[in-house]
């Protein structure tokens, strides 16, 4: 008999759901020594699968044999028991699970009330969850304090270590588009020993923006995802993810709060193991480095992909004033080798107060054949008698469309 009338299991048992059986398949010919001896030993093992007895991969379920791995965003699950090993009755038994992280501890029993009594060869079982959040050493703490028939009252401790380990390498990349628009490519790697069912990969975006995921190919009512129907990330492969970010209507006319995001949002992703055990990990938010413009900001609402040789053609710019004070702008329109401006040069464009923008329609054409870029616009601020210049806006294909076709 144990010197403490009550006794705490001895190793903590996992909850964890089973693995599939694998056995080792032994074989050789029929000429060999052995003869067909391996092959109807492995015809009569139970744990093979009849008609492909070669393979490893059985039809039976094995327990767990030891603690396993665990990963950050899974739930671990444990079994505690505590067992009276004595011939006498105890009372006030209390049994309390802490788990001490390197940042917190945390509390994870059910219930915090004392059991009133506990009679010899009877136990006090409990289940404990907790969605592990921290990576690193991990140490249950299983304390039990109780009063024995005397009236004594005596306490004890066990302390169980494991580590908690990365499941994803997550990497993340930001491109700026010239319509405010954000484009963010997700990075996703399996470092794990064992395959992943992708089950949710999605970005959550900052209050300022909209988002669009660019993972499907529409074939139909229901886009296909491009990475097929089954969606598992085997070990150590890496999986990318792209979406788009768009400023709501509400800020996208609000040129400092939007020169001054860097919060672009946070990915939620979900994910399952063997036999459906599952995972959830979200990013803390991302950041990335805001667009410099400069004082003002000139962009294109509208230009035509295609445009005629020495033909007129129309495009539309948004100019857009960054700064914290009014700016009184002059256009002027300078030629190029190919492109040439129509209209006046050194037009008021009047004044334009912060964070406001104004839209300006102009017209142009080009006496050269090919890919061309529109540069040659020059903006003068005339409170401060600055000048800003605006170059390879944007590239345009000139057609000839005189020529005629060689039969």
């Amino acid at each position: 008999r144990s010197v403490y009338p009550l006794i705490l299991s001895k190793m903590l048992m996992r909850l964890t759901k089973p693995t599939l059986f694998t056995n080792m398949p032994v074989t050789c010919e029929d000429r060999d020594l052995p003869g067909d001896l391996f092959g109807r030993l492995m015809k009569e093992d139970p744990s093979t699968i009849k008609g492909a007895e070669t393979l490893m991969l059985g039809e039976m379920l094995t327990l767990p044999q030891n603690f396993g791995n665990i990963f950050l965003g899974e739930t671990f699950s444990s079994y505690i028991s505590v067992h009276n090993d004595s011939i006498q009755v105890v009372k006030d038994i209390l049994v309390k699970a802490d788990l001490q992280t390197s940042s917190q501890r945390l509390n994870l029993s059910a219930s915090n009330n004392a059991v009133t009594e506990l009679k010899p060869e009877c136990c006090i079982d409990d289940v404990i969850h907790h969605e592990v959040k921290e990576i690193g050493t991990h140490i249950l703490v299983c304390a039990v304090s109780y009063t024995t028939q005397a009236g004594e009252k005596l306490y004890f401790r066990k302390f169980f270590k494991f580590q908690v380990l990365k499941p994803l390498d997550v990497k993340t990349k930001f491109y700026n588009a010239e319509t405010d628009e954000v484009f963010l490519e997700a990075q996703i790697q399996n470092i794990t020993t064992s395959p992943m069912f992708m089950e949710k990969v999605s970005l959550e975006p900052s209050m300022m923006y909209n988002v669009t995921e660019l993972n499907t190919v529409d074939t139909g009512d229901e886009g296909t995802s491009t990475f097929g129907k089954m969606s598992y990330l085997q070990p150590m492969d890496t999986r990318q993810y792209l979406y788009c970010l768009k400023p709501k209507p509400e800020f996208a006319e609000k040129a400092g709060v939007i020169k001054g995001v860097t919060v672009i949002g946070k990915l939620d992703i979900v994910w399952k193991t063997n036999l459906g055990e599952r995972g959830r990990l979200q990013t803390s938010q991302l950041q990335r480095m805001a667009p410099g413009y400069g004082d003002v900001r000139l962009s294109l609402e509208m230009i035509p992909d295609t445009v005629n040789l020495e033909e007129p053609f129309d495009i539309t710019c948004k100019i857009t004033n960054c700064s914290e004070r009014t700016m009184d702008l002059v256009l002027e329109m300078c030629n190029t080798r190919s492109i040439h401006w129509c209209g006046v040069s050194g037009r008021q464009l009047g004044k334009v107060s912060p964070s406001a923008s104004l839209t300006l329609p102009l017209k142009l054409l080009s006496s050269v054949q090919g890919l061309q870029s529109i540069s040659g616009l020059r903006l003068t601020d005339t409170f401060l008698k600055r000048t800003y210049e605006y170059d390879d806006i944007a590239q345009v294909c000139v057609v000839c469309p005189y020529m005629s076709r060689e039969t």
